[in-house]
């Protein structure tokens, strides 16, 4: 039976039944719903709107509800959506008792109440998954302090770093994930419910009770706005595309680097898969995967601000089209955290590889313009004979680690013997000793930074 259906002479048609039905998706949230209406229902007996005991009979009616349907002994079917399947179950196990639930409360202001629960409860576990993913780079890090390897810029190499470093780098941006999540919570944990249809309700309730009861903060401060308002929704799915694409960036460059053009880390046995006709192959699909995921949630943020950009106050239909990218968002952010959280902890690096890639493409080139602006000449000149030394190491075939001392004061008397040992790698993460830097006593720093911060979370 619907929940409205006494205005109406004719049943639904079965293909707009269909259309209009979001059981199928809205189901996620009976958990939700259940608990929602525990609070209003104990709110009303409070409140004197019915009676205690009626207000006892339907939250222990409600409990059993959820476990029939927890321990798969309840089957959700037959409603147009789980917050009447929930109605009418309750009515079917205690009478019109259960009729009394609905008072005070519209359907609209349900539906955002539980959608926010919901929400609420993802962004809590994106964060321990979060900093589970960040833990697991820092421990990575703190014995990586002093593997150099190449840093890029426009894919090419660019100056020596350490994989300290870089770990440190994704660490920082999950961790900025993390205290986004944080802060769209206390937008996210505010109570709608009792704002009615639109024009919240003539009962005398207590919303603020209802609030506590369910853990929100506080309470909507505008009817219209608390059964309209999605911009939780937008802000939670932007949250979780940053998120997504830190995933897909750090998985790019493990796709890159498990290749024999790079070799810089070995894939896990059980964290890789091979080919059907190329017996040779171990293929990076999880990392594939994880960079393809982005999409699902990109799309998810990109359907729900569609959705909401022409919409009027207060509730509309269109809003139904609120819950399927956030399920699934869900999912996908959790289940990508978990993943790559279990990569970074098993992948293999290959040292000695990226040691000998921190040298390649002239990386030490920075080093003998800033050797000879520390010698007094301007950079701008300094840049310039730098170029001209690595043109000379292309076209004679060399490093410039390879160099002799004569061949470096052929282009400037400036430099000195010592020259030779700052344009080693070690020797240019050693000197990046500022804020930030790659020195592996500022990435110690770094590490300890992070680990302070999680314990703020």
């Amino acid at each position: 039976m619907k929940l409205w259906s006494g205005r109406f002479k004719t049943e639904l048609d079965a293909l707009a039944e269909e259309f209009n039905d979001s059981l199928p998706f809205d189901r996620e949230m009976y958990r939700e719903d259940v608990a929602g209406s525990v609070a209003h229902c104990t709110m009303l007996g409070e409140c004197g709107i019915i009676s205690k005991a009626e207000a006892g009979a339907i939250c222990a009616a409600l409990d059993g509800i959820r476990a029939d349907i927890d321990c798969g002994k309840l089957i959700i079917a037959d409603a147009e959506d789980i917050h009447s399947f929930v109605e009418n179950e309750l009515v079917r196990r205690i009478g019109d008792t259960g009729k009394k639930l609905h008072t005070a409360r519209s359907r609209n202001d349900q539906v955002a109440t539980d959608l926010r629960l919901y929400v609420r409860a993802a962004i809590d576990e994106a964060v321990g998954l979060l900093k589970a993913l960040i833990t697991a780079l820092i421990e990575r890090a703190a014995d990586e302090r002093d593997t150099a390897m190449p840093a890029y810029t426009h894919m090419q190499k660019a100056q020596p770093t350490t994989l300290a470093h870089w770990l440190s780098a994704y660490a920082n941006m999950f961790l900025r994930d993390a205290q986004r999540l944080i802060d769209c919570r206390k937008r996210v944990n505010v109570l709608p419910l009792g704002s009615g249809a639109c024009a919240s309700t003539g009962f005398p309730i207590d919303r603020e009770l209802t609030a506590k009861l369910l853990g929100f903060d506080g309470v909507t401060q505008n009817s219209l706005d608390g059964v309209s308002d999605r911009d939780f929704v937008v802000e939670y799915l932007a949250c979780a595309t940053q998120i997504m694409l830190h995933i897909s960036r750090i998985n790019e460059e493990f796709v890159y680097w498990s290749g024999e053009e790079f070799s810089f880390i070995r894939l896990p046995d059980e964290l890789s898969t091979g080919s059907s006709i190329m017996p040779q192959k171990k293929n990076p699909d999880v990392n594939e995967l994880l960079r393809g995921k982005c999409g699902r949630v990109v799309g998810a943020l990109a359907a729900i601000t569609t959705v909401m950009k022409g919409l009027p106050l207060a509730y509309n239909k269109d809003m139904q089209e609120d819950k399927e990218g956030v399920f699934d968002t869900r999912k996908t952010v959790s289940l990508s955290l978990r993943v790559l959280a279990l990569f970074v902890s098993r992948v293999e690096f290959n040292r000695d590889t990226m040691a000998k890639a921190a040298e390649g493409g002239h990386s030490c080139a920075t080093e003998c313009a800033d050797y000879l602006a520390s010698k007094g000449m301007p950079f701008r000149e300094a840049h310039g004979v730098t170029g001209r030394l690595v043109l000379y190491c292309i076209e004679n075939g060399k490093t410039l680690q390879q160099l002799t001392l004569d061949e470096f004061k052929a282009l400037s008397p400036l430099f000195e013997s010592d020259v030779l040992t700052a344009v080693r790698a070690e020797s240019a993460i050693a000197r990046r000793k500022v804020t930030g830097g790659c020195a592996p006593r500022e990435t110690e720093r770094q590490i300890n930074a992070v680990k302070r911060a999680l314990e703020t979370l």
